[in-house]
């Protein structure tokens, strides 16, 4: 059994989710993200094997029928997938890992991982998510509509995961996925493994 927790971590677009994901590895030693798979071609500034692995449809399409993902989905004309023995290999090494994907991934994962911890984060409410999005000056109001209508689409699931954050005062959002990640590292099964010589010194009989 590894020692590292999977967590499934969702939200919809606006709440903040990247933003805690990023500001948890800077407090946390011992946790990283899966770096996805996917055909789309790389977009200007990001890099191969950090931001996504890029390949092809047809080696997308191969690793699909090998069972090589834990889960994929098509979003457009794209393919996304998370690689299944990188992430066992993580675990197993004692790492936390965290899948950022949405309620259908996140189902795909926990029905062959039930042991993933799944969180989602909510915005506060629907007019902070619409400020936010509409705060990054990129999008059409079309486009923040149907934003809009996708997010209440994937909140509505979130009653589907383990843990419930919402995002309100960032620090505080961020200091309650501290504790979850920090809380789930003591467990019996993880000390366990973790300190099985110190237990073993501990309760050995002596002499």
């Amino acid at each position: 059994m590894s020692i590292g927790t999977l967590y499934i971590i969702s939200a919809p677009s606006g709440a903040g989710k990247t933003s805690l994901v990023k500001a948890l590895l800077e407090r946390l030693p011992g946790v990283s993200v899966s770096v996805s798979h996917t055909t789309r071609a790389a977009r200007p500034g990001e890099q191969d094997g950090v931001d996504y692995h890029f390949i092809d449809r047809d080696g997308f399409e191969q690793r699909v029928a090998a069972g090589e993902f834990l889960e994929h989905a098509r979003v457009f004309d794209n393919y996304y997938g998370t690689h299944r023995a990188t992430v066992l290999e993580r675990l197993d090494a004692g790492e936390d890992v965290i899948l950022e994907i949405d309620w259908q991934g996140a189902r795909q994962v926990y029905a062959a991982l039930p042991q993933a911890v799944r969180v989602f984060i909510l915005p506060p409410s629907r007019e902070a998510l619409q400020q936010r999005l509409q705060g990054r000056g990129q999008d059409s109001d079309e486009v923040i509509a149907r934003r809009m209508a996708d997010a209440v689409s994937e909140m509505s699931h979130y009653d589907e995961y383990d843990y419930l954050i919402f995002n309100d005062d960032f620090d505080i959002a961020l200091n309650e996925l501290e504790a979850l990640f920090r809380a789930r590292r003591l467990r019996i099964e993880a000390q366990k493994q973790r300190y099985s010589r110190e237990l073993k010194g501990l309760l050995e009989p002596q002499g």
